[in-house]
């Protein structure tokens, strides 16, 4: 008669990781493709005000940001401590405004061109003749759709 061996009582085999290191680095390679670097880093305070009627903006990739405010600390000795206009990672001023529009416009694939909106980041202690010069720049490059960037909250704290 043959010799049989004994089943052992439901041991698992063993976890094969022989393609873990295969995984991993097709994880890696993913979220470095997808993940987005800050483009610009602020250089003006922007204390933001409160506003009670927001809406938040849906596709940011329609959006062309201008800040606007005093420069910070690092930049005083240079610039001064006067409202400063911030375009991408450079001050400018107003007269500038108008051909960044126009070039961030051009970056932008054709469907979203007409679709474009401006967003100003104001800090809340900004002059409003700054905002209202850098307006009338938007209205010569046709840049009429103007978003104004604020918190969520009561308006009558912007007063303090």
């Amino acid at each position: 008669m043959a010799k049989f061996a004994k089943k052992k009582d439901g041991d698992l085999p063993a976890v094969s990781t022989a393609s873990l290191p295969d995984i991993v680095f097709m994880l890696l390679f993913f979220f470095m493709t997808v993940t987005v670097m800050k483009d610009s880093s602020i250089m003006v305070e922007n204390v933001l005000p409160n506003a009670s009627e927001v809406k938040k903006l849906e596709k940011k990739d329609r959006v062309i940001y201008i800040f606007a405010g005093k420069p910070t600390r690092e930049y005083q000795g240079t610039y001064g401590t006067e409202t400063r206009i911030q375009l991408n990672d450079k001050f400018a001023s107003v007269n500038e405004v108008g051909s960044y529009i126009l070039m961030e416009r051009a970056k932008k694939p054709q469907e979203l061109q007409n679709v474009l909106t401006t967003a100003l980041k104001v800090d809340k202690n900004a002059n409003m003749g700054l905002i209202s010069d850098i307006k009338s720049e938007l209205r010569k490059v046709n840049a009429l759709k103007v978003n104004y960037t604020t918190y969520e909250g009561n308006a009558f704290n912007n007063l303090q």
